[in-house]
């Protein structure tokens, strides 16, 4: 099976060691990976953001890219979100037939980190190791777009020494939302901050994701609060033995 990697804008740019995590677990299950140099951003900002015609050069981008490849793997329910769910949008939006065909078929195999090994792989246990009290935060693309339901919960209930705490309210939105942090600063702090005291009530050490992006968020005011817990991707867990 021929792997390849979408690292994502954020995690190249702000967290390469998620990306690394995740090539080190695929590798050590058996996989191959590429990283192909020429990725680009999937133009799921410009698309939020309204500017379709700007974010077509990057879906014509994405599917040249990884058309050869059996699956696309990304440590990110949002972009993964992006390319399942507004790829297809924007090709039909440009008349573009051929670009609607082949979208969609790299879409069908373009998979975020926790479908993968639970439906690609086909396995709960990646033979990880983390001694640690875990609480996850089911971040909103991967919840309602993807649909990921209780996979991430099923790879870390399966990580030897690892104790995983339920989230209250786990399912509200951190606050993040991309521009919406930053066009609606003051609800998306009020956010956070429920998110943040919903963390804390758990006694966990560590928040878990899979996605950057919300870490970011909630590591930003776990950070400001001098509150003693660590932000850290579930690639990282699931990486580390």
């Amino acid at each position: 099976m021929r792997v390849a990697l979408f690292i994502t804008c954020l995690v190249d740019a702000m967290f390469p060691q998620v990306g690394k995590a995740t090539v080190g677990l695929l590798e050590r299950l058996g996989y191959d990976v590429d990283v192909p140099l020429q990725q680009t951003c999937c133009g799921q900002m410009h698309t939020n953001t309204g500017y379709p015609d700007q974010a077509l050069p990057l879906v014509r981008q994405f599917a040249d890219v990884f058309a050869g490849y059996d699956a696309v793997v990304a440590p990110s329910g949002s972009c993964v979100g992006s390319v399942r769910h507004q790829h297809a949008g924007l090709a039909s939006r440009a008349g573009d037939a051929g670009l609607r065909r082949q979208v969609d078929a790299v879409a069908a195999r373009t998979y975020e980190l926790s479908e993968f090994l639970i439906d690609v792989h086909g396995t709960a246990d990646v033979g990880a190791y983390y001694p640690h009290r875990v609480t996850y935060h089911p971040t909103c693309h991967s919840l309602r777009l993807l649909q990921v339901g209780d996979r991430p919960h099923r790879l870390l209930r399966a990580v030897r020494g690892l104790e995983l705490v339920d989230l209250p309210g786990a399912e509200t939105c951190c606050g993040f939302g991309g521009t919406f942090a930053l066009k609606n600063a003051d609800v998306s702090a009020a956010m956070l901050a429920d998110k943040v005291e919903a963390v804390i009530s758990t006694g966990a050490g560590v928040c878990s994701a899979g996605d950057s992006s919300c870490l970011m968020h909630i590591g930003g005011g776990l950070s400001r609060g001098d509150l003693p817990v660590r932000t850290v991707h579930l690639a990282e867990i699931l990486a580390s033995t």
